[in-house]
């Protein structure tokens, strides 16, 4: 999530921190630029008739009709198919080394899209100028409006092929992405009233009002939240990341990085090196599930295992990047609240 201003850490670093890294420029914009208030602007139908949607760069794309085309970075396509908004092309993490579909592609037969990418910088330009796109739509991790997993390389010549869409995941909380999603997928056809749709955005309702409640509860229960890489473990500062800041708006005691180590990241993360993994107490831990992280189970580092929350059991997955559907959110509101709920003071 980070973005320029921490392009001299190493690439690797950046990706596993738990936080996006948006290393490349501002995609050339595509369409009209006379909306300058991020606003959905959903005017057409997906049916019939002409279509435009206003994205988080104040940029209306507008098109003839809903676009059937469409190629998407993975999260966002793993978004719009709980929608029942399928794809053609996506591009970022979707598979992982042996062929399963990684944690950011959802509930998606991956088998069925054409996946142009499948980790960071890589981007089949060929193959998606075949698909003959009618739009490209990306998540933003910064407030410059560069699309999330377009290569800085190629960015010009993606951007030439087909409009794009950019939805910010940017220094908001959670709530915001959600419903921009919701709006982009309602354009695009998709059933709002849908039982399954309603009844998902119910349950991260309850959710959200559960963890509320336990964090009240337990006001004493820090949680830190990391993401480990064979060199370094990151911990995350809340003030950026839509899913944190969603969580401490509603009562959860985390752990900050201070101002100077964050300062390094562009305001993320801070680094540490594992024999100072101890650094800050905690009584819970959220760690990055991302496949470009080190998971939990594979840490071997003794000083990870000698942490009181670690030897406590109190350790949980973070969907570092969430599936912006209400669907995909409601299991890690949950999670944090059943995590903060069990917890016992250990630091």
């Amino acid at each position: 999530m980070p973005n320029a201003r921490t392009a001299r850490l190493s690439r690797r670093g950046l990706l596993a921190a738990g936080g996006a890294l948006g290393l490349g420029a501002v995609l050339t914009a595509c369409g009209d630029d006379d909306a300058k208030d991020g606003g959905a602007d959903t005017k057409g139908s997906a049916k019939s008739g002409p279509w435009s949607f206003k994205d988080d760069r104040g940029t209306t794309v507008k098109l003839d009709e809903a676009p059937k085309k469409i190629v998407a970075f993975t999260g966002v396509a793993a978004a719009l198919y709980d929608y029942g908004i399928e794809v053609k092309g996506v591009f970022g993490p979707t598979t992982t080394k042996d062929g399963k579909a990684d944690v950011q592609a959802g509930d998606m037969d991956v088998s069925k899209v054409t996946v142009l990418g499948n980790v960071w910088d890589q981007f089949n330009v060929e193959k998606y100028a075949a698909l003959a796109p009618d739009v490209l739509i990306s998540t933003m991790f910064d407030d410059a409006g560069t699309l999330w997993y377009v290569p800085e390389a190629s960015k010009d010549k993606i951007a030439k092929l087909a409009p794009s869409v950019g939805i910010s995941v940017f220094d908001r909380q959670l709530t915001a992405p959600l419903q921009r999603m919701w709006e982009l997928a309602e354009s695009l056809g998709a059933d709002m009233t849908d039982t399954k749709v309603t009844e998902a955005k119910k349950r991260f309702e309850a959710a959200s009002e559960r963890l509320r409640k336990a964090a009240k509860a337990k006001p004493e229960i820090k949680v830190l939240v990391g993401s480990a890489s064979p060199e370094l473990f990151y911990v995350s500062g809340t003030n950026l990341s839509i899913d944190l800041e969603y969580f401490k708006a509603l009562g959860v005691n985390f752990v900050e990085p201070t101002e100077e180590a964050k300062k390094a990241t562009g305001g993320w993360f801070e680094s540490l090196s594992w024999e100072n993994v101890d650094k800050h107490k905690a009584d819970v831990i959220m760690m990055d599930d991302r496949s470009s992280a080190i998971q939990p189970a594979d840490i071997t580092e003794a000083t990870w295992k000698q942490l009181p929350a670690v030897k406590a059991g109190q350790v949980i997955a973070r969907s570092t990047e969430p599936i912006l559907s209400y669907d995909k959110c409601v299991a890690p509101v949950e999670a944090l609240a059943e995590a903060i709920e069990k917890a016992k003071k250990v630091s």
